[in-house]
């Protein structure tokens, strides 16, 4: 097996058609999770099979054609559109002479690029490390060669053996470091909850503009750029609304089609800002022709970590680009279920101020209504226990 190469930044796209409905957008969105890596695109190889190849991914015909691309444009690695199991990296890496990385790994890798905060650089090596052990057993042989000769003999411990322990002991470091910060999230969760403020958790698609929509509400100042996984690290601000009060708005990490689970499970810290917010608000790009679909990934994530049962208010974002009317949308109830703006240039801004208005108030009178049962119902349990007891010493 050759040696791997510590680093490349020049690319050749891989991208087989395997009868998605969505490949010419997927192919697209590979390109920006290349160009937000940092690589330089030499070229992209397209294809269409029925089902994966065990051994490759791709066809033998198809490596060959991958080889040439990249000795042709002097490309560093191959990046495919698709999640290789360790066998096929291990593979095509054999057969292409160069480094292989497939959508996770590349994904895990902007990730690695975008962290900024303590606990952001802690989620992303976590999801790193689990992925990679995943990789020791079938992706990288020469791990399992036991050292020898004189001077060089190792405990009776494989290399793979080795390698496996160290990443077990620092991902147990990790996840207690991990607890440690969720503990303090609960504490500061817990006394927004006793003031009564309502929260709103803005999620959506990444690049859908999330972090506009956050600061043309709260003026916060984060960062808001036309690229994939801008924001990492939530940030939250609280708003105060005239005829609300106090609300807390998080910004939070954006969801991509086919987001590795490993990257859910570590970041489930961070999500729990959506977990237990009183509201999502689902910002979505107006603009994109597959924004269906991207609900839909959307609302797939949040049924993972668990939020799929939280109200939502889909904010139709980017109208700018669009022909769409600023304005809401209101269901059978009443109820504001969309909201349609351009955070870029503010127009319906004070629409989706409106909505956070009217859940807030709902909100409130909700809670009212339960302090009030629950003020209402020790008492009745008290008065019908000194009945049974007054019954029993009579």
């Amino acid at each position: 097996m050759f040696e791997r190469p510590a680093r490349g930044e020049t690319a050749v796209l891989v991208a087989l058609d395997l009868g998605a409905a969505d490949y010419a957008e997927s192919l697209q969105e590979l390109a920006l999770l290349a160009a937000s890596a940092g690589a330089d695109v030499r070229a992209v190889v397209k294809g269409r099979r029925d089902r994966p190849d065990p051994a490759y991914f791709a066809g033998t015909g198809k490596v060959r054609e991958i080889a040439a691309a990249v000795a042709e444009s002097g490309a560093d690695l191959a990046i495919f559109n698709h999640e290789l199991s360790p066998a096929q990296q291990r593979n095509l890496e054999r057969e292409l002479g160069h480094r292989v990385v497939d959508r996770t790994s590349l994904i895990l890798d902007i990730f690695a690029q975008r962290a900024r905060t303590n606990e952001g650089k802690v989620q992303v090596e976590l999801a790193q490390l689990e992925h990679l052990s995943t990789r020791l057993v079938r992706g990288w042989t020469h791990l399992e060669r036991q050292k020898g000769g004189i001077g060089l003999r190792g405990p009776g411990e494989t290399q793979l053996e080795t390698d496996r322990r160290l990443i077990g002991n620092r991902v147990k470091t990790l996840k207690s470091k991990l607890t440690t910060l969720k503990r303090r999230r609960d504490v500061q969760r817990r006394a927004r909850v006793r003031a009564q403020v309502l929260s709103v958790s803005l999620v959506g698609y990444t690049n859908a503009g999330k972090s506009t929509v956050f600061n043309a509400l709260t003026h916060a100042g984060a960062l808001a750029a036309n690229q994939l996984f801008a924001t990492l690290d939530t940030t939250t601000r609280r708003l105060y609304l005239p005829d609300a009060g106090n609300v807390t708005v998080s910004d939070t990490v954006g969801f991509i089609r086919g987001l590795p689970h490993s990257l859910v499970a570590a970041f489930r810290a961070t999500l729990e800002e959506t977990i237990h917010a009183d509201l999502l608000l689902h910002v979505v790009d107006a603009s994109s022709p597959v924004r269906d679909e991207q609900i839909k990934e959307v609302n797939k994530v949040l049924a993972e970590i668990g939020a799929d049962r939280i109200p939502q208010i889909l904010a139709w974002n980017k109208i700018d680009l669009t022909s769409i009317p600023h304005g809401v949308d209101r269901d059978e109830y009443g109820k504001i279920h969309r909201v349609r703006l351009s955070a870029k240039t503010g127009d319906g801004i004070e629409f989706l101020r409106q909505a956070l208005v009217e859940v807030a108030a709902s909100n409130a009178a909700s809670k009212a209504a339960s302090k009030a049962v629950s003020d209402t119902s020790p008492q009745t349990e008290t008065s019908e226990s000194e009945s049974v007891r007054d019954r029993y010493v009579a």
